[in-house]
C-alpha cells in the first residue's frame, strides 16, 4: 500500500523571480513570475507561480493548501536542491534553521521516540555525527526521563554534537538525496 503524498500547507519564500528565470529566452511579455519556496512541515522544495500583481518577500510565509490561496496561483511542482537559484541556496540554511528553532519540540520528540530501521540500524544513527555509542546513550537516557529540549539533550548526552545543528545537517542531506531514509523531509 502506497503512503499518501505529504502536502504542504504553508511555505517560506526562498526566492522570488518577478520576471521568471533569467535563462528563459522567451520575450519578457511571455515570462511568468516564479517563486522558489520550502514547506514548513515537510521541507518540500517547491516551484510556484504567484497570482498576477503579487510581489513576495524572502522569508515570507505563504499559504498553498487546499482552498483559496491569496498569493499563489498554482504549484508547478517539486524542486531538487540543485535546481535552486543562487539566492535560494544562500537563504535555505537560514530558513531551515528558523523552522527547526520554531519547532524544537517536534525534533526533540524524534530523539524521544526514534526506533530501529532494521536489526542493524537505528534512526538515531542516521543523524550526522551520531554513532552507536551516542545512540545507546540516548536510548538509555530517554528511558529514565524524556528529553525536554535541545539543551537537555546536549547536557545529558556526553560529547553530543549540537542537536539543532545535527537536525539541520540531516535535513540538508535528505534534501540532497544523500540517503534513502527520510527522517524529516517528506517524499
Amino acid at each position: 500500500m502506497m503512503k499518501p503524498a505529504l502536502r504542504e500547507e504553508v511555505v517560506i519564500i526562498l526566492d522570488f523571480l518577478q520576471h521568471g528565470y533569467p535563462m528563459d529566452s522567451r520575450p519578457m511579455h511571455q515570462k511568468t513570475p516564479i517563486v522558489q519556496a520550502i514547506g514548513k512541515d515537510h521541507f518540500t522544495l517547491l516551484e510556484l507561480v504567484p497570482k498576477k500583481g503579487i510581489f513576495l518577500q524572502l522569508y515570507e510565509e505563504v499559504y498553498i493548501g487546499e482552498g483559496k490561496r491569496d498569493k499563489i496561483h498554482h504549484i508547478i511542482g517539486k524542486l531538487s536542491l540543485d535546481k535552486l537559484t543562487q539566492t535560494a541556496r544562500m537563504e535555505i540554511n537560514e530558513v531551515i534553521n528558523s523552522i527547526v528553532e520554531k519547532n524544537e519540540q517536534r525534533f526533540v520528540k524524534f530523539f524521544n521516540t526514534a526506533g530501529p530501521i532494521n536489526t542493524r540500524r537505528h534512526q538515531i544513527e542516521l543523524l550526522p555525527g551520531v554513532g552507536k555509542k551516542h545512540m545507546w546513550e540516548i536510548i538509555e537516557l530517554r528511558k529514565e526521563k524524556e528529553f525536554t529540549d535541545f539543551n537537555d539533550i546536549k547536557s545529558r548526552v556526553k560529547l553530543m554534537p549540537d542537536p539543532k545543528k545535527v537536525v539541520i545537517k540531516r535535513v540538508l542531506a535528505e534534501l540532497n538525496n544523500e540517503d534513502k531514509y527520510k527522517l524529516f523531509v517528506g517524499s
